[in-house]
Order: C-alpha cells, then sequence, then structure tokens
C-alpha cells in the first residue's frame, strides 16, 4: 500500500453519490465549504446581535469578521482540528487567526451546537428548496403525459394478471396521485422546520442570561434576531443541547416515503417495458447489453430502484438516533447523522433528477397495447356478450352455458397450444349467436371498458395536480442533462 501523502485522487474512495450521481447544487448543499462558511456567518449573526443589544462589539469587529467569512484556510482548520480533537473550535481559532480584532468576542456564550446544529438546519431547509422544484417537475411531464394518453385504452393488472381495462393516462395518474402526497409531506416538513436558536450548553440559555446580567427581555430578543438573520420565522422553543433529533426522523421519513413512491413507479415501468408497451427514453446510440444488442434495458428505472432502495434504507439512522439520545443529549449522533443527513438528500436529489428524465421522454406503443388487449378482450367481453343476446330475447343461463363451453375450448388453445384467442371466431360460427353478430365491433370496442378513466384523468388533473405547481410556475420548464 503506498502511503498515504502519495495517495493519488482516484486511488481514494469517493462516495458516488456524488462522484456520479448527485445534482452540483445538492452537493454543494451539504459541502465544506457550505458548512463552514455558515458557521462564520452564524458567529457573524450572533456578534451582531448581541452587539445590537448592548454587549461591548464594536462595528469593525463585526466589520473584519464580514470581510473574512468566505476566505476560509481549510488546511490551518485540520492542523488545529487535529491537535485540539475539536471541529468547531478548531475553526473559531482559523477564523480567529485572520480576524484578530474580533478574535475575544467570536462565539461568545455560544456552544458547538450553535453552529452545527444551526447549520445542519438550514442545510435541511436549503435542501427541501432544491428537491421541491425537482419533484414539481417531475409531476409537470408526467401530468402531461397522463392527459396525452387519457383515452388510451389499456389491460390493467391485478396481481400483475390481466384485469378490466383501464388507460395509459389512467393508469399515470395513480403514479401522479402518491407523487402529489409527496410534493404536501415535504411541502409541510419543510415549513415546520424550526431553527435551534441561541439556546446554550444545556438549553437553558444560561450562559446568554450571564452575558446580559439577568435580563431575560435581552436574551429572548438574540435569539429572535439570530433566528431572523438565518432566515427563519421560528425557533425551537426548548432544546436540550441540540435539537431534537425527531426532526430529522420527520424530514428523512418524507424522503423515504418519497423513495417508496417513485420505486413503484420505475417498477411499474420495468414492467410495461417487458410487455413492449411502454419504455424508458433510449438514447441513439446507447448499449441496453454487451452481449445482446437487441436489448433496451431500462436502465434510468433501475437506477431509480436501485437509489430508491438506498433512500428508504437511510430511515432507519434517525429512528434509531432519536431513541438514543440520552437526557439533554449525547455525541453518538454525530457520525451518523453527518452520513444519514446528506446521503437522504443527495440520494432524493439524483432519483427526482432521473425520473424527470424518464418523464419527460417516456415512449408508448399503441399497436402492442392493442394487440394485448385483443388477445385478452374476448374473455372479458363475455358478460356483454351475454346481456346483448338476453336484449335479443336470448335466455341468460343457456347463453352463458354457450360462452362457458366456448371460453374453456379458446383457453385451451391459448395455454396448452399456444395459440391466439378464438373465442370471437368460435362465436361467430355458432349459429347461437346470429342475433348479435352484427353488434360485434361495438361490443367489442376497447373504449366501452375503460369505463369513466378520462374524466377521472381530466379532473384530478385540474382539481389536484395543476394547483399543486402554480407555486413552481418559475421553474417548472428547466431542463435537465443526465449524466449516464
Amino acid at each position: 500500500m503506498p502511503p498515504l501523502n502519495l495517495i493519488e485522487e482516484d486511488a481514494e474512495y469517493r462516495s458516488p453519490l456524488v462522484s456520479r450521481y448527485a445534482s452540483k447544487e445538492m452537493a454543494y448543499n451539504f459541502s465544506d465549504r457550505k458548512k463552514f462558511t455558515t458557521w462564520r456567518k452564524l458567529w457573524i449573526y450572533l456578534a451582531k446581535a448581541e452587539k445590537a443589544l448592548g454587549l461591548p462589539i464594536t462595528e469593525a469587529q463585526v466589520a473584519e469578521m464580514e470581510t473574512h467569512a468566505e476566505d476560509i484556510d481549510f488546511a490551518m482548520a485540520a492542523e488545529e482540528e487535529s491537535k485540539l480533537r475539536h471541529d468547531v473550535m478548531a475553526h473559531v481559532h482559523t477564523f480567529a487567526h485572520c480576524c484578530p480584532a474580533a478574535a475575544p468576542i467570536i462565539h461568545l456564550g455560544a456552544t458547538s451546537c450553535y453552529v452545527g446544529d444551526n447549520t445542519d438546519l438550514i442545510m435541511l431547509r436549503d435542501g427541501f428548496d432544491i428537491l421541491l422544484p425537482k419533484l414539481a417537475r417531475v409531476i409537470d411531464r408526467l401530468s402531461n403525459f397522463a392527459e396525452k394518453y387519457a383515452g388510451l385504452p389499456t389491460l390493467g393488472f391485478t396481481h400483475y394478471q390481466p384485469a378490466q381495462l383501464t388507460t395509459v393516462g389512467k393508469r399515470a395518474c395513480l403514479w401522479l396521485q402518491d407523487l402529489a402526497m409527496d410534493m404536501r409531506n415535504l411541502q409541510r416538513a419543510r415549513k415546520d422546520l424550526r431553527f435551534r436558536g441561541v439556546k446554550g450548553t444545556t438549553g437553558t440559555q444560561a450562559s446568554f442570561l450571564q452575558l446580559f446580567q439577568g435580563d431575560h427581555d435581552k436574551v429572548e430578543d438574540l435569539d429572535r434576531m439570530v433566528t431572523e438573520m438565518a432566515g427563519f420565522k421560528k425557533a425551537y422553543m426548548v432544546t436540550g443541547q441540540t435539537y431534537s433529533r425527531k426532526v430529522d426522523i420527520d424530514s428523512l421519513s418524507h424522503l423515504a416515503s418519497m423513495g417508496a413512491t417513485i420505486h413503484k413507479i420505475c417498477t411499474d415501468i420495468r414492467l410495461l417495458a417487458n410487455l413492449k408497451e411502454i419504455e424508458e427514453p433510449f438514447e441513439k446510440e446507447q448499449i441496453g447489453s454487451s452481449a445482446m444488442p437487441y436489448k433496451r434495458n431500462p436502465m434510468r428505472c433501475e437506477r431509480c430502484c436501485s437509489l430508491a432502495r438506498h433512500l428508504i434504507a437511510l430511515l432507519a439512522d434517525p429512528l434509531q438516533t432519536a431513541s438514543v439520545q440520552w437526557l439533554e443529549r449525547t455525541l453518538d449522533d454525530s457520525a451518523n447523522r453527518r452520513i444519514s443527513l446528506p446521503e437522504s438528500f443527495l440520494t432524493a436529489d439524483i432519483i427526482l433528477s432521473t425520473l424527470q428524465n424518464i418523464t419527460e421522454g417516456l415512449v408508448v406503443y399503441p399497436k402492442v397495447i392493442e394487440r394485448h388487449i385483443r388477445h385478452e378482450l374476448p374473455f372479458m367481453a363475455t358478460e356483454n356478450i351475454i346481456m346483448a343476446m338476453v336484449k335479443a330475447g336470448g335466455n341468460r343461463q343457456d347463453c352463458h352455458e354457450k360462452i362457458r363451453v366456448l371460453s374453456q375450448q379458446a383457453a385451451t388453445v391459448v395455454k396448452q397450444e399456444g395459440g391466439d384467442n378464438d373465442l370471437l371466431a368460435r362465436v361467430q360460427a355458432d349459429p347461437y349467436f346470429a342475433p348479435v353478430l352484427g353488434h360485434l365491433d361495438n361490443i367489442l370496442d376497447p373504449k366501452t371498458f375503460i369505463g369513466r378513466a378520462p374524466q377521472q384523468v381530466a379532473r384530478f388533473l385540474s382539481e389536484e395536480v395543476r394547483p399543486l405547481l402554480e407555486p413552481y410556475k418559475a421553474e417548472i420548464d428547466v431542463k435537465i442533462e443526465l449524466e449516464l
């Protein structure tokens, strides 16, 4: 093994969520650059609020901090952390090094979770703000698809066995309904996020009460001012050293739930691709298989399913973490949250981008769908034929027996001989059915078997889906370039 200082970049493990999949904006949201510049901004907010409330902090000290908010010496911070074994104090020292005048008041009265937890909440909030427009675009593309194919009959499936007809657009609305639930859940989770604020080492604000010489109003004002500067409307009124880790459960559970939705959608598309009824986009020069040149593997949907499983599995982390937070806090949450929080958002990000690409280029093969319907519809139409015969004066029980015998004969041809469904030919050849033969085309029109599916699609899109997209109209037309 080569010495560590000789290891090349491509010889080190890098998370594929960043190196291969996720968008630059989401990767940046959980980057060290975003994290540590946010820490510095939080120290600036704290200093500004403390100054405004009468603590001996000068304008020059605040200005010095603002000047150096972005120029982080990461090498110095790493060296400091190797000595101090404390990441926050390492960055306090690094910031103080380039802000000598402000050094005495950086992090004044605060504990590590002031920057750590508040930054996590900012990243969660900003992560939702990245995901929500992406989810809106997926819903928009799928809505257009559902509207276009609202009246195209297709076999329904229950237990993955042919069932009553539905339409291609109505089936897409089943997917859309789940995505709409995810949209509302993510919106609520984002709206419910609060700031940890300025709470001190065990959440009692004792250090700040001491700084302000027992003035409770000023401590509350400090908490409110910093919360507003950070862009939050509210802070949690009570915390331990950390904000409640149930907040992480709330955020990640909705992402995991969305993962389940996307896994189901992409699994459906994979099943339909096997039937050659619907396919995901396929590039002109894309290779489906190294051994079988004819294959058009649904690799985008497979990627979504693969990553969605990871997203669903990540929910176990915050559930277990919240359950073992002793009293005011214990540090066994830290290492886990460094992985589970970013990975959940990074994973959600890539599966939404991939699903947008899929829904923008879904290919439908109506002739294949029609062939599958013709293969099954004669069996499904038997009740309609019986009703037509009864209207023409026939006896229901006699007709039912005739149809039953012919159906069994046709089923034998299909299942045992591998032939086509010839039930209609058998009906047409039997003189018993002469009264309805002139109406068979109407009786077997697939559009008479789809019920109110087209009307349901139109109403659902109009009343539930389109209004959900209104807040994202300005971002709805953004295209994404998917790295394959």
